[in-house]
Parts: structure tokens; C-alpha cells; sequence
């Protein structure tokens, strides 16, 4: 069982930035990915970007390319998600998830945090 805590969400104009964290505790982290979800009101969960604790590959969903980065602090056992270029349509309830590496489907994350919401207006 792994817990995560993420913070840093917050209200943003378009064009801002916001960088969101994942606190992991409990289990070995090097056999797991991290990956980042978003759910915005009356939509389905979609998935943001991912990284493998082991090896550090990225992956990340078509909407966010080239705008969101993911990385890593092994030390902290912390997952970042450095948004940059925020667009009202990143407007949702951010959550992070540990699952088996290269994994970018909900189903396959087995542990998840509580959210932290991310308003970006225009």
C-alpha cells in the first residue's frame, strides 16, 4: 500500500503556471510508476502525464504535451507536475496514483491520492 498527499493546486489566469506535488509513503517505490489523473464536472478521468520510479520514462496525454512536465525527487519520495501555458479547459481535480510502470489507464493505478483542485480562468 502506498499513500500519496498531493498539493498545489490553486486558481491561475490563462497562461500561468502551477506546480503540483505527490508526497509517496509506505511501500518501495522502484517498482511502481506515478502518474498524474485529471477530472473535470460531468467528465470522465483522463490521464495527464506518468513516470517510472525506476528508469524515469515519461509519458504524458496528447493535451498536455509540451505544457506539462513530470518529474521526480527520490529523496522526498515526490512527484512534481510543472504546468506551464494553463488554458481554462486544464480546469479540474487533480490526482495522483501509483501503479505498475507504463501504465496511462485509471484501472491500472491501485492507489490513489485525495485531489487537489486546479481553476485556471480566462
Amino acid at each position: 500500500q502506498v499513500q500519496l498527499v498531493e498539493s498545489g493546486g490553486g486558481l491561475v489566469q490563462a497562461g500561468g503556471s502551477l506546480r503540483l506535488s505527490c508526497a509517496a509513503s509506505g511501500r518501495t517505490l522502484s517498482t511502481y510508476a506515478m502518474g498524474w489523473f485529471r477530472q473535470a464536472p460531468g467528465k470522465e478521468r483522463e490521464f495527464v502525464s506518468a513516470i517510472n520510479w525506476s528508469g524515469g520514462g515519461t509519458y504524458y496525454g496528447d493535451s498536455v504535451k509540451g505544457r506539462f512536465t513530470i518529474s521526480r525527487d527520490n529523496a522526498k519520495n515526490t512527484v512534481y507536475l510543472q504546468m506551464n501555458s494553463l488554458k481554462p479547459e486544464d480546469t479540474a481535480v487533480y490526482y495522483c496514483a501509483a501503479g505498475p510502470p507504463g501504465a496511462t489507464r485509471s484501472y491500472e493505478y491501485y492507489n490513489w491520492g485525495q485531489g487537489t483542485q486546479v481553476t485556471v480562468s480566462s
